[in-house]
């Protein structure tokens, strides 16, 4: 990582991404549990940024990756991680490699709706439509109605779209190509994930 990226967190993630899409793309795609989970802790600041609304996804999401982290000191990739769960039958049970996965990828699909939402509302200062909306998309129909209606108080604690930038150390130009590099590069990780889940007959809805 050059020392230019030192506290410049999108720039850290857009690079991770990347080279996370790049496995996803080779023709055998065999993706390392212990890249896929740092790639993931690099997003995590992101959501402390967003304040109070994003609280509970902070705290879920790191909780999540922390475990997949963990895990990689003796699962290999994701693949061998899933099926050892389905060997054991634990795939749905509360705290399982399997079930933390499929939260962590629900928190990198808010995160790249919430940035391809903040680069369309570009001369908005506010991130009040964008964040409403990644997370109508992703979280809210897996969420219950309190904690839906704890977002929704929370949205109006916001930080301001000049805030973020300055807490992400970064202008608007530059964070604008960090965010597009992040949304370019997610998706196709995003779709191998899902195709993963399929794959083994897992679903995603759950």
């Amino acid at each position: 990582m050059a020392d230019s990226d030192a506290g410049k967190p999108l720039r850290k993630i857009s690079t991770a991404f990347k080279e996370l899409a790049a496995t996803v793309n080779s023709p055998t795609p065999e993706v390392p549990l212990a890249q896929f989970s740092h790639a993931c802790s690099l997003v995590s600041p992101l959501f402390g940024c967003l304040g109070i609304a994003f609280k509970f996804a902070e705290m879920d999401y790191v909780a999540k990756v922390d475990d997949l982290a963990r895990a990689s000191s003796s699962i290999s990739t994701l693949l061998v991680m899933v099926d050892k769960d389905i060997e054991a039958n634990c795939v749905r049970k509360a705290g399982s490699h399997t079930r933390n996965l499929l939260r962590v990828k629900r928190g990198l699909d808010m995160v790249k709706v919430l940035f391809e939402q903040i680069i369309a509302s570009e001369g908005n200062n506010s991130l009040k439509d964008p964040a409403s909306k990644s997370y109508a998309q992703v979280f809210a129909p897996h969420h219950g109605w309190a904690i839906r209606k704890a977002v929704s108080v929370g949205m109006y604690a916001l930080p301001t779209r000049a805030h973020l930038l300055k807490m992400l150390n970064e202008d608007e130009a530059e964070a604008k190509i960090q965010m597009q590099s992040y949304v370019n590069a997610s998706a196709p990780v995003i779709t191998y994930l899902d195709n993963l889940f399929h794959s083994k007959q897992l679903g995603i809805d759950w």
